[in-house]
């Protein structure tokens, strides 16, 4: 039985959650949970070889790759490795959802365009604040991720043994 006196939403806030739950960390959340993040996602577009971030740059915000590609790469003295390309949809840049943070990495675009929306750390903690269902889910996706990184650093230490000391990381 539908409920009358539940939220409806339009078409275009329907397809903006369906490209949240589309993304890891925005999987396990609802529609009303969605809801909160849509007044603060502000759509960019960048340009190929445009830098989205640099390593060491504060941590201001969530960056959600809609259409395009992304390279992160990694900078040793005048080099720069390439570690990963996300192609949208894509959500990079959640080490904002933690306090005190800077980019551990680089972040360029590889295509001719990129869109994105761009979700300002402060609303992202205010968000977090006002509602303890949405900071719980968003930390627990946060921590799944983390965690199947380190799976693939440890994956990847077992196939070029001694290549690293894998003890630095933790």
């Amino acid at each position: 039985m539908i409920n009358p006196f539940s939220r409806t939403y339009t078409a275009e806030e329907k397809e903006i959650f369906s490209f949240l739950k589309s993304l890891q960390l925005f999987s396990t959340l609802d529609y009303s949970e969605l809801q909160a993040f849509v007044p603060h996602l502000h759509e960019r577009t960048y340009v190929k070889d445009e830098v989205v971030y640099f390593r060491n740059d504060p941590s201001h915000a969530l960056y959600l790759l809609r259409k395009g590609k992304v390279s992160i790469t990694l900078d040793i003295e005048d080099k720069f490795e390439n570690l990963a390309e996300y192609t949208g949809p894509a959500v990079f840049g959640q080490n904002c959802l933690l306090e005190g943070t800077k980019r551990s990495v680089n972040a360029l675009v590889i295509s001719e365009k990129a869109s994105f929306y761009v979700i300002p750390k402060d609303n992202i903690q205010n968000i977090k604040e006002s509602n303890e269902d949405i900071k719980t889910k968003l930390m627990e996706a946060l921590a799944t991720l983390y965690e199947s990184r380190i799976s693939t650093v440890i994956k990847n230490y077992r196939t070029s043994y001694g290549l690293f000391n894998l003890g630095d990381i933790f």
